[in-house]
């Protein structure tokens, strides 16, 4: 397929165009796009999409703008194309004009899908909204600071229990391992059951004895299989995939009991895998009280004009600490090709934020922290670890008894650098009841980042500090309401696999960043037009 092109030619006396001209507001984001579009996704920023030969496309621009107009407005590919062919404003914003002459009526739905993948095969898949951020910045809207926060985003599988698990597993080798294979396979299944029908063995769930011998039996066809497989050689990858994925729900949930039999665990993996229709998504925790199944959206946004600036998806059970670095990459980065990142950076961000591995990197690069920082805590009232005096260079800390105990190294550990006990002090001190209730007397533990977490909770305790903290940090707020307000698309993922939400979950804040610019008003001449990256 080659790289169709829009018409330039527009119909000055078309009366969609006339109508759209004279009514909708001058902020309105389909009139930003309308007036934009060519700039902002021209054909040509797609041409290495398509092939040099073939059949012409639906010009790229046109699909572009029905992209970023279904994400904001959280429709599906099918109610997007029937949108973009009745709604005289999608029409407009996509230069469509309309239902007289040359103008394209509409297209497949398909057009959406054969876009996003052919993106996602590409070298450059977040060019949309790359293009989004470089209008921002050449508008002038970006500045040094930056908020982090993150959001859930609830997988688009149903979360699976033990036995169904571990039955799709299995059907899911048997499949992949194709006909001559599984007939080899399935010679040494065991418990009878085909794994062609997807519902649940029928069995009497109400007696104990049932349910682990169903466990028991396709738990050992599982391993039947690998042990089938074990040591075979050039297996095709959708073969050795799939038995990765049977290896592991076999791992995750059960354990063999005392008299040999396999039963599910009373745990629960701390990476567990929850379907294995879509194997990357796990349980997540937004709070110790609040859960949830599938993946994390994490955004960086300019508190100022409420730009968002980057954008990660990982797995739920994702700590928001992890992808903080990749989020503040513009600000790390040196700009104009300086040797040093501009000055006057921050990072503003929740206590989620104030992790020693993130103010590490913030101090590395210059760029003043601004994230929340946990105060210290004990059980029942005890003696907090801000009431010892810690000296890292003279590597002592002293107790609030005046007791001074040497750090010991500790070594191999991926957050703790030392530890001070102090066991034989504590024995007759008058300070032990409001100290500790340890028989072997009070730990005091160093972290590998001591200096720099000290340093953040007093600077936290400045009112100055405090105050620009608590006008800053919730905006990040708005915006997270602002990308999730649509449940399809929005809270809910559209589809499946870690890679393809998070193109799609850029997708959506590059339609939000569009929206944000034509709120901002950038339609009139006296804004610099913005420009592809």
């Amino acid at each position: 397929m080659t790289l169709g092109i829009a018409s330039q030619q527009l119909d000055l006396f078309d009366p969609v165009s006339r109508f759209c001209a004279e009514t909708l507001a001058a902020n309105s984001v389909y009139a930003f796009l309308h007036d934009h579009r060519d700039r902002l996704f021209p054909d040509s920023l797609f041409a290495d999409l398509f092939a040099q030969v073939g059949r012409r496309s639906v010009p790229p621009s046109v699909v572009a703008t029905v992209m970023v107009l279904q994400r904001l407005e959280g429709l599906s590919d099918r109610e997007a194309v029937d949108r973009f062919a009745f709604d005289v404003r999608w029409r407009y914003a996509a230069g469509a004009g309309g239902w007289d002459g040359a103008s394209r009526a509409g297209f497949a739905h398909t057009v959406l899908v054969d876009m996003r993948e052919r993106l996602r095969r590409s070298a450059n898949p977040d060019r949309i909204f790359e293009v989004a951020l470089a209008a921002a910045r050449e508008a002038g809207l970006l500045g040094r600071r930056r908020v982090l926060d993150s959001t859930p985003l609830y997988d688009a599988v149903a979360t699976m229990d033990t036995i169904t698990l571990i039955r799709s597993a299995v059907r899911g080798l048997l499949t992949a391992a194709g006909r001559d294979l599984a007939i080899d396979l399935r010679a040494v299944l065991t418990s009878g059951d085909d794994y062609v029908n997807t519902a649940k063995p029928v069995v009497d769930w109400d007696d104990k004895t049932a349910r682990e011998a169903l466990i028991d039996s396709r738990a050992r066809d599982g391993y039947a299989l690998l042990a089938a497989l074990d040591g075979s050689k050039k297996l095709p990858e959708a073969v050795t995939e799939a038995m990765r994925l049977l290896a592991t729900v076999l791992g995750q949930d059960l354990e063999t009991g005392d008299d040999g039999v396999l039963r599910i665990a009373r745990k629960v993996a701390a990476d567990r895998v929850i379907s294995t229709v879509d194997p990357q998504a796990r349980h997540g925790h937004k709070t110790s009280h609040r859960g949830f199944d599938g993946y994390k959206g994490h955004i960086a946004v300019d508190p100022d004009s409420e730009i968002i600036t980057a954008t990660e998806v990982t797995a739920g059970n994702t700590g928001d600490a992890g992808p903080a670095a990749d989020l503040i990459v513009d600000l790390t980065t040196p700009a104009n090709d300086q040797d040093t990142p501009a000055a006057d950076a921050a990072v503003y961000g929740d206590s989620a934020y104030g992790a020693g591995e993130v103010l590490e990197c913030l101090h590395t690069a210059g760029i003043d922290a601004k994230t929340k920082v946990q105060p210290p805590v004990a059980p029942r009232g005890k003696f907090t670890k801000d009431r010892f005096t810690i000296d890292l260079a003279a590597g002592t800390v002293t107790c609030p008894n005046q007791a001074t105990i040497a750090i010991r190294p500790i070594t191999g550990h991926d957050r703790h650098a030392g530890k001070a006990d102090f066991g034989r002090a504590c024995t007759d001190c008058p300070l032990r009841t409001q100290c500790t209730e340890s028989k072997t007397g009070r730990h005091i533990t160093i972290s590998r980042w001591e200096t720099h977490l000290t340093a953040a909770r007093t600077r936290q305790t400045d009112p100055a500090w405090r105050a620009d903290y608590r006008a800053t940090r919730p905006k990040v707020e708005r915006k997270i309401a602002h990308l999730m307000r649509r449940r399809h698309g929005g809270r809910r993922a559209r589809m499946r696999g870690l890679h393809r939400i998070a193109a799609d979950f850029k997708l959506l804040a590059a339609a939000t960043n569009l929206a944000r610019l034509a709120t901002l008003n950038l339609t009139g001449s006296s804004h610099p037009s913005p420009t592809p990256a």
